[in-house]
């Protein structure tokens, strides 16, 4: 069995025993052996594989439940979010922005303050002066999305929208662009039918609004 031969000894574990989780060694949610066990096999003390547990916990690979051992939660270290995101195409993150602000119009709807209100209210309106540069409206358009998921209250939607961001804005700025027109009277309209139902609490209105909207700019980058 392969053992640690170079420093730093806590990386060197943590690579060997991601080696073996990979190799198939341990089933996903299968109970790794102790420490007493794991040291010798790896050729390290028992502090150097609690370190090196440590790092794979830390990234996603095993997690420590108290009193019961160490298990596996990943069969290999999950892919850097903006990596991902790096590589998709533009369609399919349109297509995961459905599925995130589709629940989100719907959950606004349910658990708006008056104060979201206004700021939705407010960035429709900025959202509306901005329509004659494409940059300034992609810009303004990202602000009215955001205060959207913002109204829904869940902090997990609003780090998945705000992931998407960085990767949709250049594409976007192109398209409108090259249609020259940069949006229509339509479109904002379709955007404050989305505030509307928001304000009614309209929670289907408001989804079926949003997905509407998503899947319009959806087609247009197809």
């Amino acid at each position: 069995m392969a053992q640690v031969r170079r420093t730093p000894l806590a990386d060197q574990a943590a690579d060997l025993l991601l080696d073996r989780i990979r190799s198939g060694e341990w089933a996903l949610g299968a109970k790794l052996p102790g420490e007493t066990t794991l040291a010798p096999q790896l050729g390290v003390g028992r502090s150097t594989v609690r370190e090196a547990i440590r790092q794979l916990a830390g990234r996603g690979v095993l997690t420590t439940r108290q009193g019961l051992g160490v298990f596996v939660t990943a069969l290999d270290v999950p892919e850097e979010w903006d990596a991902v995101l790096r590589r998709a195409d533009i369609v399919a993150v349109i297509e995961a922005r459905i599925a995130i602000e589709t629940e989100a119009a719907a959950l606004a709807a349910e658990r708006r303050t008056p104060g979201d209100l206004r700021a939705l209210r407010q960035a429709l309106a900025v959202r509306d002066r901005q329509r004659g540069e494409a940059a300034a409206l992609i810009d303004a358009d990202t602000a009215f999305h955001r205060s959207i998921v913002i109204a829904a209250h869940n902090p997990i939607l609003a780090e998945l929208f705000d992931g998407f961001t960085p990767r949709l804005r250049q594409a976007m700025i192109d398209v409108l662009r090259m249609r020259r027109d940069h949006t229509t009277d339509a479109d904002q309209e379709a955007h404050a039918r989305l505030v509307q139902a928001i304000a009614d609490r309209d929670t289907e209105g408001a989804a079926q609004q949003s997905r509407s909207h998503l899947q319009t700019m959806k087609n247009a980058l197809a």
